[in-house]
Order: structure tokens, then sequence, then C-alpha cells
């Protein structure tokens, strides 16, 4: 799913009285699903009882496998299902709702590298507030109250349609324990692409990483697994890790700012202003979304158009000259030989940097150099990974996507309410707070 923008823009869950192939079981209704949450609680709190380390303040630190360029996409490995079974999923911070492509049976899937998920019988009832959460309002109708039926529209058009199942997931976390609890998750049974596209990347669904309810680490916390608290960690060189929980960075190093009030379903910082080489470049009042489901960053059209500007205009006279003739990204340079690698080149661009005003005493600057920013093409070009917001229908959102969050820890406390980051070696997973570089 990346390469495009995966951040929500708009998560409707509609009744659409579609039926999963297996029977909905008894126990998700009425007094009966009650009783199997009353039982649940009683199981989780008998294995965490003073013969079993408590895993809170402890982590689940999860691999992550792809880069920016050339795949295009990121994924992690998720164990699903009793016996457990492997799915590659696309993490994303701008969507809540983990979903897999799911034989319900399927009515438009793509294809992915594994078979198509078989769902539980355990369906998630109308009426459970996980399917409350993904409802445009609090006065929804139940066509079938024995089910949760969903469907999640991204902001580049793409969207997926199910129904919500809870499962068992296999989490290794640091301290030793491995547990494997059940959690909600859609199976998806009609995916489409977004316009314009054959095709989306070769994945089984998305891991939602985001604020709401049904997101995993949400669902974690509120079985008393982790603190609501997510991170991702993506490595220049390619690969990296994600991870739920706060054991494994040292807060005192970590550069922090309160998340927008104004923005409650996206981590964001609320307004900022766009520095170019130092110095602001007159685009103020940004309203900027973390999106690890975004593989490039973007800028809306207005701040687009003007840096664009800037950057002609700074790289007049330097030996780059743009060409239409490499399509890698929607603007590249080309240079007298081909460009190797980004030591070639970032010497003739500026960094850049978004500078928030979080209400806190400081700024706090989220610095952007050139390497966060472009690409060498398989041409031996050198392509710009900022693109402009307004051709994929982000309206005024400004989006920091993968490109430019490499080689640092982004850290997401939703208990605190803050967004942190802070310089790091992501190419190695962490066995405590030692990531930092």
């Amino acid at each position: 799913m990346k390469g495009v923008v995966m951040l929500v823009m708009v998560v409707v869950a509609m009744l659409l009285g579609v039926s999963v192939s297996s029977p909905p079981s008894t126990s998700t209704s009425g007094s009966g699903y009650e009783n199997q949450q009353q039982s649940q609680k009683s199981w989780w709190k008998s294995m965490f009882s003073s013969s079993v380390v408590n895993p809170v303040g402890s982590s689940v630190v999860l691999p992550i496998y792809g880069n920016v360029y050339p795949q295009g996409f990121y994924h992690v490995q998720l164990n699903i299902g009793q016996p457990s079974k492997p799915y590659f999923l696309d993490p994303d911070t701008g969507s809540d709702l983990t979903w897999l492509q799911c034989d319900a049976p399927c009515v438009h899937c793509t294809k992915g590298p594994h078979p198509l998920y078989r769902p539980s019988n355990d369906l998630v009832a109308c009426r459970d507030p996980l399917c409350a959460s993904l409802q445009p309002s609090d006065d929804y109708k139940c066509e079938n109250p024995e089910q949760c039926d969903y469907i999640v529209e991204y902001a580049d058009g793409g969207s997926s349609a199910g129904v919500l199942v809870k499962d068992n997931l296999a989490l290794n976390f640091t301290n030793g324990i491995r547990v494997s609890p059940r959690l909600a998750i859609g199976c998806g049974y009609d995916q489409r692409p977004p316009p314009g596209t054959s095709n989306y990347h070769p994945l089984d669904g998305v891991l939602g990483l985001g604020k709401g309810k049904s997101s995993i680490v949400s669902q974690l916390h509120s079985q008393g697994l982790v603190r609501n608290v997510v991170g991702h960690c993506l490595s220049s060189k390619g690969g990296g890790y994600i991870f739920f929980g706060d054991d494994v960075y040292d807060s005192s190093r970590v550069v922090w700012t309160p998340m927008s009030r104004d923005n409650p379903h996206h981590y964001s910082l609320g307004s900022a202003e766009l520095i170019h080489g130092g110095k602001p470049i007159g685009s103020k009042n940004l309203l900027v979304v973390f999106d690890s489901g975004s593989s490039y960053t973007y800028l809306n059209g207005q701040t687009y158009q003007s840096f664009i500007s800037l950057l002609r205009k700074e790289l007049n006279g330097k030996p780059l000259s743009e060409t239409q003739d490499d399509r890698t990204l929607s603007v590249c340079w080309k240079g007298k030989k081909p460009f190797k690698n980004l030591r070639d080149v970032k010497k003739y661009f500026k960094p850049l940097a978004l500078s928030f005003s979080s209400g806190w005493r400081t700024k706090a600057q989220f610095e952007i150099p050139p390497e966060a920013y472009l690409i060498i093409s398989s041409k031996g070009n050198v392509c710009l990974g900022i693109l402009n917001g307004a051709e994929v229908g982000l309206q005024d959102y400004n989006v920091i996507g993968d490109i430019s969050m490499q080689d640092k820890m982004l850290i997401y406390d939703n208990e605190k309410q803050v967004i942190g980051w802070v310089s790091a070696s992501c190419d190695q997973l962490p066995t405590s707070n030692t990531a930092f570089v």
C-alpha cells in the first residue's frame, strides 16, 4: 500500500448487510457477549498474576522490511490466528484499523504474498465500542446486530470494506514474555486501489497504528499489555522497526512536542512554518500530519509551488538540469553524468525544517536534510521526494512521509499526548533504550 498516501481522511463503517461465510458466534451478542468479555478479563488477570511478569513497562518490537526507493513500501510480519499464520502488513500511523485481505469470500482482492486470511467465527457485534469507534456518528443503525461492517476510505481514493472479527496475534515482549491476545481486526473482502492505479503493492493488508480505539496499540493498552505508545525507526539503508510500549528509548534525549487538540484523528503537532536553509520561506500555519503509510512527503498546493519556485531559483547556475525523461517522481534533475548516490549531489541542496509553535516556551524543529527529501533514480538522476498534496486530494494537509522520517525514531505517546523524535540507528533492533546515535 506504499507509495501512496495512506492518511485516512474518512473512516466510515457502513452497515452493508453482507455476512461472512462462517456462522456468527452465539457469544457475541446479548448476555453471552458480556460473559465472554468477563471471561477474557479473568483469563488475563490470572495469566499476569504475581507468578508472571506483567508486560506493562515492556514493549513489542517488530522488524520492518522494505525501503522508500526502489521498492516504495514497507511491511511488517504479524502471525495471526490459531494456528498462527504469517501475514505482511503495511505499518500505517495515518489510520486506525488493522485489516487483512480476507476469504469471506473475497469480492475484490489483490494478489498478496500469502493466501487470503480465513476469519474466525468470532464476530465483533455492531454495538461493541470498537465498532462504534469506526462509525461516522453515534446514532448509526445496525441492520445486522451480530456483526460490525466497515468501510475505510484513504486519502488517495483507495478503500477496504469488510467485517470486524477477533483473532489471536502472537507477540513477543522485550522482557521475554510471549502472549497471543485476542484483538479486533478487519476481514477485508473488498479492496479498491486508488483511481488511476492498476494494483496495490503486494501486501496482505494494513497495520493500523493511529490514535483511535480500534488501533492495535490502543487495544493492547486496553488489555493492560503495553502503554499506549507506538513508534517507528526507518533506516536510510532500508528496513527498521516499529514498537508498542515505552521501554526502547530514553525519554530525556527526545525532542517532545504536544499533539494538536484540533486534529483528534491524526498524529499532528498543529501549525508549522517551513524553513529552507535556515530561513523561513513565508509558508506559515501549515497543518502537518505524520504518516508512515506515505512513502513520500507532501506539501499543500500553494506551499509546494512556492517551494518548487525557490528550489529552481537556488539551483540556477548549478550543474543540474531539470529533465522530463525521468518520470520516477514529479521533478527530477540530471547531472553531467549519472549520480551514484546522494553524497554526489546533496551539496547542491539546502536542508529543510518544520518549526512547530506548540505553545511551549521553545519552538521544536523537525530537521529534514537533503538526503531526507531526495532520491537517486534508476537512471542516475536526483529526484525530489516532496510532492504536491493537491494532486492526491490532501487539501490543506501537509504530510511528513517515510522519506523524511529516515534515521529518526518517531514516538507517538497517546498517554501524555506528545510526539517526539531523535536521531537513531534504525538498522538494528533495540534490546533496550540503546537505539540512539
